[in-house]
Order: structure tokens, then C-alpha cells, then sequence
């Protein structure tokens, strides 16, 4: 029997139908047509779930469940708030329920969705504790512990990327100073490099983006930093270090058996994983003992939908 996985972005939604080893068999997916409202939104994805099967020949009746992946917190009532979305409190489960009456519906954060597939499939298969940080735009992640998710007693938890591990020269987008996203995502990346060059600090990234800083993104800086570019080093140790920070109080806190790094900024991972274990240990407790793996996921954008179809 299949399961589908259905993983909603705040421009696409993809959807998969997935078998029991974890393999994508079939795929399609829509635009997020966003400025449409909530309810065209859930209309949009009971479509194209449905065209899915038609397309490839399955009942919804045959299908085992339907697991979705929303970049947001779902709270105990099944409500979701998601800025990016346009979404305030919008009943999530309600409207689930409601379009998939066949089949098992289930629904998680997208982070911790992608930490189920790589739990299940990926980089942090068999290990009983896993903790999975995926660096994008933002930063979010994933507790995994004997093969089950960790949210919380009211759904709030995994929420790496808001631990507090410093403070900052900016405020993070959730109003907040010194989240871990402020200073290792994408964007708190992009941000720093930019800084730097503003105060008069020479760089090849300018000559990438023709003299405009704000067309700098992440992988100029990755590229600027294999030619030993000075803004480029600056920038990147620093945000190496507080990865490390964050990585060593969750050690502290969890001893997991591996921690894994996923999102857009792990393709980079030649120059994250280089050194990054040597300055974790810098900051556990334990210095002279074992811990945790580091490594990069290995599943990337199929994750989501992966891990959605495992959803229970």
C-alpha cells in the first residue's frame, strides 16, 4: 500500500505518492497561489492530490494516509498561523479533514517532516537520537528520538532556529535578538557579508553582483570563500561558529547520535563540515568524550514529501 506526501512551500506545493521504502514512485505539483486565500489554497492542494492518483491509476480509498508538511506551527486545536502564507489562525486540520474524508489525514512542520524522511531513509537512519537543522531562508529543524517526532506537549518544540545563543546587531524576523536564525540562515548570511562590505571592507563578491549589494546571495559568499576572499572568510567562520554553539547545546542538552544539516545552505557541505566538529568541541561539556556525528542530509528536496508520507 502507498502513502502520499504532500510538502506546501510558500511558492509551490509538491506532491508524491510513496511506497514503503521511502521511494518517490509519482510526482506533480502547483503553484502557491498565495494572494488567493486559504481556502483556494486547500482547494488547489485536494487537486492536485487527486489528479496524482488519477493520473497514475490509484484510488484514494487504496491510499494508507495523506502526510502534509506546513512551513508553521500547527497548535493542538490543528490551527496554523504562517506569515508567509498569508495565514492567521487558519483551521489546517478542519479543512484536511474536511477535502480527504477517505483517508488518514496527518500534518507537522515541514522541518520536523524532513527529519522524519532522513530519520526513516537518509543521513540519520537507525540512530535513536537524531537532531536535524535545516539552514534556509531561516532555520528550523527536527527532533527524532526511536523513530518518533519530538513537538512538545503543545506542539511548540524543534524550534531550533529560535533558541536564543547571542545577541546580534539585528532583531530576528519573530521579534526576538539573537536566535540562532539571525546569525545561520541564508539570510543572516547574506545580511553579515553585506554589512561587512558597507563598512568599506574590499570583497569579489561585489564584482559578482556588479557594485549592488543587494543582489548578493549565500552561494556567491560559499564561492568568494574557496578563493579566500576576506568578507567571505569573515563571514563564514563567524556563522560557523554559532552553528556550533547551537550544535554543542543540543549535545549538552540531548547527546544525540548524529546530528544532521540540511536546507539550501548544506550544499555547501565541503566547507560547513570542515572543522565544524573540532569547534563543537570547543563548547560541549565532555571535551574529551564521543559525540555526536556531524554530517550533511543526504535526501534534499525530496524530503519533504518523503517524510509527510510517513507521517502517524
Amino acid at each position: 500500500m502507498y502513502s502520499v506526501g504532500v510538502d506546501i512551500g510558500g511558492t509551490g506545493v509538491q506532491a508524491g505518492v510513496v511506497n514503503k521504502d521511502g521511494k518517490i514512485l509519482f510526482r506533480k505539483e502547483c503553484f502557491t497561489n498565495v494572494d488567493s486565500g486559504f481556502e483556494r489554497v486547500m482547494d488547489d492542494i485536494n487537486n492536485l492530490v487527486r489528479d496524482l492518483l488519477k493520473e497514475n491509476n490509484l484510488e484514494i480509498e487504496n491510499i494508507e494516509s495523506i502526510g502534509f508538511g506546513v512551513p508553521s506551527f500547527i497548535n493542538k486545536k490543528g490551527l496554523v498561523t504562517c506569515v508567509n502564507l498569508g495565514w492567521y489562525e487558519v483551521d489546517f486540520m478542519r479543512a484536511l479533514n474536511n477535502r480527504f474524508k477517505e483517508s488518514k489525514v496527518y500534518a507537522e512542520n515541514d522541518a520536523t517532516v524532513a527529519a522524519v524522511a532522513e530519520a526513516k531513509f537518509g543521513s540519520m537512519k537507525n540512530k535513536d537520537i537524531a537532531v536535524m537543522y535545516t539552514l534556509g531562508t531561516g532555520v528550523g529543524g527536527g527532533i527524532i528520538i526511536n523513530g518518533k517526532s519530538i513537538t512538545g506537549a503543545h506542539g511548540m518544540g524543534s524550534e531550533m532556529g529560535h533558541t536564543i545563543i547571542g545577541e546580534n546587531y539585528f532583531n530576528c524576523n519573530c521579534g526576538n535578538n539573537g536566535c540562532l536564525e539571525s546569525f545561520c540562515s541564508a539570510t543572516a548570511i547574506i545580511k553579515h557579508a553585506q554589512k561587512l562590505i558597507n563598512e568599506g571592507n574590499e570583497s569579489i563578491i561585489l564584482d559578482m553582483v556588479n557594485g549592488n549589494v543587494e543582489q548578493i546571495n549565500a552561494k556567491m559568499i560559499f564561492d568568494a570563500f574557496r578563493k579566500n576572499d576576506e568578507v567571505a572568510v569573515l563571514t563564514i567562520n563567524r556563522f560557523k561558529s554559532y552553528l556550533a554553539k547551537a550544535m554543542a547545546n543540543m549535545i549538552n542538552i540531548l547527546d544525540p547520535d548524529v546530528i544532521s544539516i540540511g536546507g539550501g545552505v548544506s550544499r555547501a557541505s565541503d566547507i560547513i563540515l570542515d572543522g565544524l566538529e573540532d569547534l563543537t568541541r570547543d563548547y560541549i561539556l565532555y571535551k574529551k568524550e564521543e559525540f555526536a556525528n556531524i554530517v550533511c542530509a543526504t535526501l534534499g528536496a525530496h524530503a519533504g514529501i518523503i517524510g509527510a508520507a510517513f507521517l502517524r
